[in-house]
């Protein structure tokens, strides 16, 4: 019988030690007897999923565990977010993300208006759209969407969840786009201020998205399948467009699971129910959850333990009905100190190809592994060897 194969991801789960947890990380101070199990009855080590050079991005991190490497394939996250939008990109379209947030006073309030709803999302860009010459912009979950710029030439530009808290005025789009994003920027700001969807937020004591946040811009890239890569079916499972829109790049089953929000409030029973009848029908399953990292962004310690505590139920529920290898690990380390990300190595565990000393999942167990510290993209290829 073929091997099976499958990677958990929890997003942004790696941390620091915290005087709220009397010096652990939320990692080590969260239940988790299933990763804990994969680590001791398996072998971990340390994966520096964030190659020199780039920023510390979901994009550029998950793309080097499914064994891409970013130095070759990575042109920006907008682009790999069109294709899970299913928005067909011209040869000379730049894709930005684009985000729905609140500016208070020149300060950058909220990277997420709030999480504002997919529905009010919509209807603020339909309006959006009306106004705009030579631009479009596309609606996503929540707050990720997306404004696609023809002919487009490339920006500089700063994640807004990175600059929480700060006067915008030194991270406002600077290069060949800059003008146009910029009176994106300015008319989106306009246009939302007297909007029915946000007089209603604001009545209801929610946050309004007062703008558009443009960034993260490419052009359309060029990938491998990732049958091609390694030989297997593979699929993916995501609630978040950036994880889909790189599946679909590899030519992923890309599965929808009721349910999955890309939040805290996510489904994470019904993720494991669709992994389990995947792996009937795949060589290899990708399960991305993003919950751990939005709760790092939130700089909230409870609902960070909490996710990990659920993703470990997650990975429990999958293990009773999975008999193949799999692997466990965060992408990047998302610190409540900082509440963004940063490029340090994570742990990863691999069950049922080698055993090591390991006891429990953790960041400084990851660091006594057999396996010591490795490329990103090196991950996939161990797990499969």
């Amino acid at each position: 019988m073929k091997e099976k194969y499958c990677i958990v991801l929890g997003d942004g789960m790696a941390d620091e030690p915290l005087a709220e947890l009397s010096g652990l990380t939320p990692l080590e101070a969260a239940h988790t007897p299933n990763m804990d199990y994969i680590a001791r009855e398996g072998a971990m080590g340390l994966l520096q999923t964030v190659p020199d050079g780039f920023a510390p991005g979901s994009d550029i991190a998950n793309l080097s565990v499914l064994g891409y490497d970013p130095a070759v394939c990575y042109t920006g996250r907008g682009a790999l977010e069109a294709a899970s939008m299913g928005i067909s990109l011209g040869d000379d379209d730049v894709a930005y993300r684009c985000n729905l947030v609140t500016i208070d006073n020149a300060i950058l309030d909220d990277f997420n208006a709030g999480h504002i709803t997919s529905e009010e999302g919509a209807q603020l860009l339909a309006s959006l759209n009306n106004h705009l010459s030579g631009m479009v912009c596309h609606p996503g979950i929540s707050y990720r969407n997306l404004l696609i710029v023809p002919g487009g030439q490339g920006c500089e530009s700063t994640p807004p969840h990175d600059i929480t808290g700060q006067p915008i005025r030194d991270y406002l789009p600077k290069g060949p786009d800059a003008e146009r994003l910029l009176e994106a920027m300015r008319i989106s700001t306009e246009v939302f201020a007297t909007h029915p969807v946000n007089l209603d937020r604001i009545k209801r004591g929610k946050k309004p998205a007062t703008s558009i946040w443009p960034w993260s811009g490419g052009k359309r890239p060029e990938m491998r399948s990732f049958q091609v890569l390694t030989g297997l079916s593979g699929g993916i499972i995501s609630a978040v467009d950036l994880l889909n829109g790189i599946g679909t790049y590899a030519g992923m089953e890309i599965i929808k699971v009721p349910g999955a929000t890309g939040f805290i409030d996510t489904d994470y029973q019904a993720k494991a129910r669709y992994a389990i009848e995947a792996l009937k029908r795949l060589d290899f399953l990708f399960i991305h959850v993003e919950a751990p990292d939005e709760a790092g962004h939130m700089g909230s310690v409870e609902e960070k333990v909490k996710a990990i505590e659920r993703v470990d139920e997650m990975i429990g529920t999958i293990m009773k009905d999975f008999n193949g290898r799999i692997a466990v690990l965060p992408d990047h380390p998302t610190p409540i100190r900082i509440k963004t990300h940063t490029a340090e190595p994570v742990p990863f565990a691999i069950l049922g190809k080698d055993k090591d000393d390991t006891t429990r999942f953790s960041e400084k167990e990851g660091a006594k592994g057999m396996y010591g510290l490795l490329a990103g993209t090196d991950l996939i290829h161990l797990l499969i060897s």
